[in-house]
């Protein structure tokens, strides 16, 4: 079995947590991330659940939702498999030297900007008091398809894209600089995730699980959570830090 390494990121807590409110705000922001075949949706329910228990909780998808599209075309019969691979070329080409064509940019910056809609939507629903539970969260340090800007190549081929690919960037430098108060991170290795998800491209889903580890989230702590462990036991862990986050707010005035 091929198994996760995480590094120790600068953000890394330890096992006895002890944070402190963030400046200027009254409640706490949570991410939820990891890759597909993490467990991120079994866990974030659950985890929702008992934080409803404990104070108003709003979960948030900051997600560009992509992949589940892809993976309903490819189950069209006749048809379905055959524009799956063709998007999946498209795809691919942005991450070459020259990038995407104008057309294929375009869709990938209205996703980039559908993304910064629901994170708006994120930040409304904070400053109106409510804890804030995130199913993945954006990042513009490493490009990609875990949380990054989707234009990453290093010469367009023309003007227009260029100019997307530099706004798309600092959307995602924007929404970076409001971080999440903790971060927990669902670590899975590849051959896990993909019995877990045999619907998935490998070399997708083999891309996501390395990018995982070296997300930093502009300092955040980062909580890290083994989830090839029975779920009871990721979310005990993960219960202790955010009961943690939410006592440190109780002192906050409203």
């Amino acid at each position: 079995m091929s198994e996760f390494t995480p590094s120790a990121p600068l953000g890394s807590v330890p096992a006895s947590p002890d944070y402190k409110p963030l400046s200027g705000r009254k409640t706490p922001v949570i991410a939820l991330v990891g890759s597909d075949g993490s467990g991120k949706t079994t866990v974030g329910e659950a985890l929702l659940a008992w934080m409803r228990e404990q104070t108003p909780t709003q979960l948030c998808h900051l997600g560009k939702q992509t992949g589940s599209w892809g993976r309903a075309i490819a189950r069209v019969p006749l048809v379905g498999h055959k524009v799956d691979n063709g998007i999946a070329k498209k795809a691919s080409n942005t991450r070459r030297e020259k990038g995407a064509g104008s057309l294929t940019a375009l869709v990938i910056f209205v996703l980039s900007m559908r993304r910064l809609v629901r994170f708006r939507k994120m930040r409304r629903l904070h400053k109106e008091g409510y804890t804030i539970l995130t199913d993945r969260y954006p990042q513009a340090v490493i490009p990609g398809p875990m949380d990054g800007p989707g234009l990453v190549a290093r010469t367009p081929k023309n003007g227009f894209v260029k100019f997307l690919t530099q706004i798309e960037q600092k959307v995602y430098e924007h929404m970076a600089t409001f971080r999440p108060d903790i971060v927990l991170r669902l670590n899975v290795d590849l051959q896990t995730a993909l019995a877990r998800k045999p619907d998935h491209r490998p070399e997708a889903l083999k891309q996501k699980v390395a990018d995982v580890p070296r997300l930093t989230f502009n300092g955040a702590p980062i909580v890290e959570l083994d989830a090839t462990q029975p779920l009871e036991q990721v979310l005990a862990t993960a219960r202790t830090h955010v009961a943690a986050v939410l006592k440190a707010y109780e002192c906050v005035q409203v």
